[in-house]
């Protein structure tokens, strides 16, 4: 997916830098830690800059950039914790040090990163937090955009260069462009590429973003190809993936969701209280994840529905749930996007149907190794899959593991899994739960029909009835289509 509209024309980071400089409302501090030196020479080098750059440094030393900003948990100097430090503590010297009766026309802001680069030894290691408080009126508080980088190219001095045009590309949009989150986003990758720096997330809060959704910021990333993975917490919030899952043990559970059913909620509580007992899950570091894929967001005309995207967020966000929106078709991909962040035992819930996937050779013909490769990179992790039984009708035969057809070809590497206890079927199931299928529910909802009440959890039904979420029509309305 191309990062950049082909018909955009973007300023270079001199002409950006340039516009800024001559631009005498605008005035502000530069605080850069570690890989991220770069932002503030742009300004230099244009020219003009004594009149917008009031301070610039490299809180470079571990002890100076304590000593500054305070310590972070875990003595941690790449976090969100500590830009946020950064952010506030030099905003705050602008206005303690400066008089608003002299500077009555200025629009203050502060730009700071902290970034530790990618090495030989390391590919991948790199990342960063860039982020810029601002004004848009003199008068008015301050916004923050904050964003999450990784980097991907081994040069390190590629790095640092990508992150100071990024740096350049931020601090213009938030200055120049906040009345368009579009195209704050859009221009963030203005002459940078995509190969050497993923933006995995991104946050807008303040007055001048009260209009913005987090959770569609996070669909948009992986919408544009920013990145392929996005997560964001019960409060709509955007997490980081480092942060949120580093160490932890994982459970993931994939659907669309749309909506959320009894099924649903059988497979994910049967499918925790499984693996909560196994030897390698600390329950006091457990990550539960539910997972949309891209592909699930996507309509019939090919296109992704933002409206249908926020109503089964907002319903997982009700339920206190942790989302993930990912590109990864795959369930290979998944866990090998969950391995950059935890070695702890991992775990998937998935129906019987999608286990039949699986194990279909069709979906593994672009990699080298086949399947052979796809289940290396599946079970060399220490991942066990908890099977949920299928049923087609109420009258119909159940179906496990015991039973799911399986290619011949495939029978000695399902048998040696099963074997080896890394596929388990999730036995403790509600049976009166099995003929609920979300499509069926969803054509309910949208035709007026009664009856789909019975199958969403408690409280589901008022949520989509008092929001008119997925095309909601009452019953009294279907009978008259």
């Amino acid at each position: 997916m191309s990062v950049q509209d082909p018909n955009r024309v973007p300023l270079s980071p001199a002409q950006k830098a340039r516009r800024i400089n001559m631009n005498p409302d605008l005035y502000g501090t530069f605080a850069e830690i570690g890989a991220g030196q770069e932002t503030v020479r742009h300004f230099f080098r244009a020219g003009g800059a004594s009149q917008t750059i009031a301070k610039a440094m490299s809180a470079y030393d571990k002890d100076f950039s304590n000593a500054i900003y305070g310590p972070e948990p875990g003595n941690r100097f790449v976090c969100e914790s500590r830009l946020k430090n950064m952010l506030r503590h030099e905003y705050g010297l602008i206005i303690d040090r400066l008089d608003r009766k002299d500077h009555p026309t200025k629009r203050f802001f502060t730009y700071a990163n902290t970034v530790t680069a990618s090495t030989f030894d390391k590919h991948h290691s790199g990342h960063g937090w860039i982020g810029v408080r601002f004004q848009v009126a003199p008068d008015q508080a301050t916004n923050d955009v904050i964003l999450h980088v990784r980097l991907h190219d081994p040069d390190i001095s590629l790095q640092q260069e990508s992150i100071g045009v990024m740096g350049v590309n931020l601090i213009y949009a938030c200055l120049v462009s906040n009345h368009d989150p579009e195209e704050i986003m859009s221009s963030l990758y203005d002459n940078v590429s995509r190969h050497v720096v993923e933006v995995d997330m991104i946050q807008m809060n303040g007055p001048a973003f009260t209009h913005v959704d987090n959770r569609l910021l996070s669909l948009q990333l992986v919408k544009r190809g920013f990145t392929d993975a996005v997560l964001f917490g019960p409060d709509g919030q955007n997490l980081q993936a480092s942060e949120a899952l580093y160490r932890k043990n994982i459970l993931a559970i994939r659907g669309s969701f749309r909506p959320v059913t009894k099924v649903n909620i059988d497979m994910i509580m049967n499918g925790y209280n499984m693996f909560i007992k196994e030897q390698r899950v600390d329950r006091q570091n457990l990550q539960v994840l539910f997972e949309i894929t891209l592909s699930n967001l996507k309509s019939d005309t090919g296109d992704v529905d933002e409206k249908d995207f926020i109503d089964r967020a907002d319903i997982l966000c009700s339920l206190g749930q942790t989302v993930l929106i990912s590109n990864y078709q795959e369930y290979y991909k998944l866990v090998e996007y969950f391995s950059r962040y935890t070695k702890a035992r991992m775990g998937l819930i998935m129906g019987v149907n999608n286990l039949i996937e699986v194990f279909d050779e069709r979906y593994y013909r672009d990699l080298n190794g086949g399947v052979l490769e796809a289940f290396g990179i599946l079970f060399h992790r220490d991942l066990k899959i908890y099977v949920y039984p299928s049923r087609a009708s109420a009258t119909a035969d159940i179906m496990t593991t015991g039973s799911m057809p399986v290619h011949p070809r495939m029978k000695p590497l399902y048998d040696y899994l099963l074997f080896n206890k890394r596929l388990v079927d999730i036995d403790s199931y509600d049976r009166n739960v099995l003929h609920i299928f979300s499509k069926e529910v969803l054509d309910m909802i949208r035709g007026g029909k009664p009856g789909w009440e019975n199958m969403v959890p408690p409280y589901v039904d008022n949520m989509i009835k008092d929001n008119r979420l997925f095309g909601y029509k009452p019953v009294a309305e279907g009978a008259k289509a």
